[in-house]
């Protein structure tokens, strides 16, 4: 016996597919309709750590994944099961199922360690190195957790392999200031004799760098001299300490020390404060040619005391 819902004749068999049909369509729309408020949106998904290559501009140092934030954060992930924060990766062109890191190298490390999946945010739009950097750059800076070592590294990696023209177009870029750019790469163009000094050179601060150079424009032989003496001891000191050694002056006198003199744009000298408030000058009379003469320097004291 054929059931009451389907129809005995040919029409009515048509009719009735014909409203299957419509209801179909209906759904279709529907879901288009649904799914287009999710046009743009990242896809998270969890990754094989295996899965994700770390980036060119990664920027972080071996110490960073060694010291107690990191055991901290490796801890808080395994108790969660694995990283609440998501990462963010692009795909690797050419190579499927393969990402480029954009940040969060420090979760992705502590996963791959703890051999647990990786959350991610696969960024589906294009993405171009200008744009990963600015992106990497601002998360980092978001979190305060990048050493001014790490940061200037990062922003000399960028200028040497064109990805910025110069400084100022990487700051104008990026957002920040002139002057904190030139402060981070100080950092990171110390001498490799000058950085192996310290236990660590995320623990350099820009005021270390300022003052370094300047001993190093004034005395570079004799930097470099101290610095081969001081990697010869067996004792780990502080930054401060290593600083002083460095310079050739007492932990307390290199926190006025080593200021650098400019004229035109060159070194010409340094100046220095001791405990008692008594202010050095060295000038090299060579870098200003003719122009250092007594009467010059005399009149040159004489404006210090009275400026008016």
């Amino acid at each position: 016996m054929v059931p009451r819902s389907v129809p005995r004749t040919g029409p009515g068999q048509m009719l009735q597919f014909r409203g299957q049909m419509l209801a179909t369509e209906s759904e279709i729309s529907r879901l288009k309709e649904q799914l287009s408020a999710y046009d743009g949106a990242a896809v998270t998904r969890r990754l094989d750590t295996a899965q994700i290559a770390p980036s060119r501009w990664a920027n972080r140092h071996a110490d960073a994944f060694a010291n107690p934030a990191f055991q901290s954060l490796k801890r808080d992930i395994q108790q969660a099961g694995g990283n609440v924060q998501p990462i963010l990766v692009r795909p690797l062109v050419d190579q499927p199922n393969r990402y480029e890191l954009v940040f969060g190298h420090r979760r992705h490390r502590a996963c791959a360690e703890l051999g647990l999946p990786v959350l991610a945010t696969v960024e589906t739009q294009a993405l171009s190195d200008a744009d990963l950097f600015a992106m990497m750059d601002r998360e980092n800076r978001e979190r305060a957790d990048l050493s001014p070592y790490e940061q200037g590294m990062m922003y000399r990696r960028a200028l040497d392999q064109g990805l910025y023209p110069s400084n100022r177009r990487l700051a104008d870029a990026l957002g920040v200031s002139h002057t904190w750019v030139a402060n981070v790469l100080l950092v990171a163009d110390l001498p490799t004799a000058v950085i192996d000094c310290f236990a660590s050179p995320t623990t350099i601060t820009h005021r270390h760098a300022k003052t370094l150079t300047a001993a190093l424009d004034a005395d570079p032989k004799g930097v470099l001299r101290r610095a081969e003496r001081l990697r010869l001891q067996e004792r780990v000191l502080g930054a401060a300490a290593v600083v002083a050694e460095l310079v050739g002056t007492t932990a307390d006198e290199v926190r006025s020390a080593g200021q650098l003199l400019r004229g035109d744009g060159r070194p010409t000298g340094r100046w220095s404060q001791d405990r008692d408030g008594r202010m050095y000058i060295q000038i090299d009379a060579s870098a200003l040619g003719g122009a250092m003469t007594p009467e010059a320097l005399a009149a040159a004291v004489a404006r210090l005391l009275d400026p008016a």
